[in-house]
């Protein structure tokens, strides 16, 4: 038998993002996520689970699969509203909704472009902002941390963006993501001379390590990054694989942070995926194992 799976494929600037619209429980979800985030089946670099609004002003609720927050799914979730309301082409729309990682409701205005939208979203501001020095490998490693609640973004400015830089980013964020409470991590690896952004996200919950093509939430630290670090509010385009995202941010007085992102989304694929429900209990069951033997330990 199978369970089948109703969701929304979106690209929110090749962040190949799939939102779950069916119902399921919350222990099946890592699983559920891992199936359909692998090459032989929908594919995608991330989930999320679209699900009843928490709070009055709200129009859905976003739960990631790994519970952290996510910009792009953001987005993405606007852009399905948007068109489920069959928003027409030159309308927009005001909206918010209640996300994983988020402690109030995000904001987004939506605005469609011929079979596009435009999507701006209010992102959560970070805890902190600061310099620090890594040791990877009897190196020293001069980067930028911007905290979150339950995540954090390692800001690394490089003049190249090789190979060599990119296997230490892979080593670095598994390393970073065994520190307890962490549900993301994410190394972003920035050129100042081109405006360029190559963003690894790793999400320890769902052991999904993945260079994206485009990463909002990577972009808003960026942007905290230069506004805090030239004690100015800055509006930007930064360049990533799978196109621009801007970023607006003034971090100036750390006191009262703003950061919205603005970029473009398609929706590319509507549907159902099955899966086995024996492959869903058997993942059910090694999750169960191996959460009990964390709590042993």
């Amino acid at each position: 038998m199978r369970q089948e799976i109703e969701f929304v494929k979106c690209d929110p600037t090749q962040n190949m993002t799939v939102l779950v619209s069916s119902e399921h429980p919350s222990e099946s979800r890592s699983f559920i996520a891992a199936r359909l985030m692998s090459y032989d089946h929908v594919h995608a670099e991330q989930v999320g689970f679209i699900g009843a609004a928490h709070s009055p002003q709200a129009a859905a609720s976003l739960h990631m699969a790994g519970g952290e927050f996510c910009g792009n799914a953001c987005m993405a979730l606007a852009a399905w509203i948007a068109s489920r309301q069959e928003l027409s082409p030159g309308g927009a729309l005001e909206l918010s909704f209640d996300s994983s990682g988020a402690a109030q409701a995000v904001a987004c205005r939506v605005r469609r472009s011929d079979n596009r939208y435009i999507c701006r979203v209010a992102m959560p501001p970070p805890r902190t902002i600061e310099r620090r020095t890594f040791t990877y490998e009897e190196e020293q490693l001069e980067a930028v941390l911007v905290s979150y609640e339950q995540s954090f973004h390692l800001i690394l400015e490089v003049e190249l963006l090789d190979e060599a830089v990119r296997r230490k980013a892979m080593a670095l964020a598994r390393l970073l993501g065994m520190a307890p409470g962490s549900k993301l991590v994410g190394m972003m690896l920035y050129r100042r001379q081109t405006n360029e952004l190559e963003p690894l996200i790793y999400v320890p919950a769902l052991d999904s390590l993945v260079w994206e093509r485009g990463c909002g939430s990577g972009t808003a630290s960026l942007g905290a990054y230069l506004s805090w670090s030239r004690g100015q509010a800055i509006a930007a385009p930064i360049k990533q694989p799978g196109g621009v995202i801007h970023v607006y941010a003034d971090c100036s007085n750390g006191d009262a942070m703003s950061i919205a992102i603005e970029g473009s989304v398609g929706i590319v694929a509507q549907g159902r995926a099955f899966i086995e429900l024996e492959s869903l209990e058997q993942g059910q069951a090694q999750l169960c194992m191996a959460a009990g033997g964390e709590r042993q330990g």
